[in-house]
């Protein structure tokens, strides 16, 4: 079962103590859930996509949902504050080792992501996953 989870600021989301019955792949902080709320209540549905490279690339977009077109290769982590996130092939083989959490750090987003006029921007940290979180996503057939 993937679903939003909350990272303290400025952390990736700690790994879990005892069994695991579920992974979440991308988890979000208060700031991030808050923003996400900001930007759905004046854009709409919303969607995410980590692409990875150069320039608004590197960072995760956050677009009014349907306006980016999901490609062949992309695969949806989950989702974030309710908005589904998605992430390109190659970004997840590179990153597929580690949870993924949005934050919110002050500076220009990208200049196509929502969030850009708001001086601030969607910010990637993240975590290995523990050898019980991989073996449940390898098993769930998530990686």
């Amino acid at each position: 079962m993937l679903q939003t989870l909350l990272a303290p600021p400025n952390s990736a989301m700690p790994p879990p103590a005892g069994p695991v019955d579920s992974v979440a792949q991308v988890a979000c902080t208060q700031a991030a859930l808050d923003l996400i709320g900001k930007l759905a209540a004046r854009y709409g549905p919303l969607m995410f996509h980590q692409s990875g490279g150069c320039c608004d690339g590197s960072s995760p977009m956050c677009y009014p949902r349907g306006d980016f077109i999901v490609g062949d290769y992309d695969r949806k982590l989950g989702e974030i504050g309710g908005q589904p996130f998605y992430i390109s092939g190659p970004q997840f083989e590179y990153w597929k080792h580690t949870q993924l959490t949005i934050d919110v750090v002050p500076g220009r987003g990208g200049m196509f992501s929502l969030e850009g006029p708001e001086g601030v921007r969607f910010h990637v940290r993240s975590r290995l996953f523990t050898e019980a979180e991989w073996a449940w996503l390898e098993a769930n057939k998530r990686v």
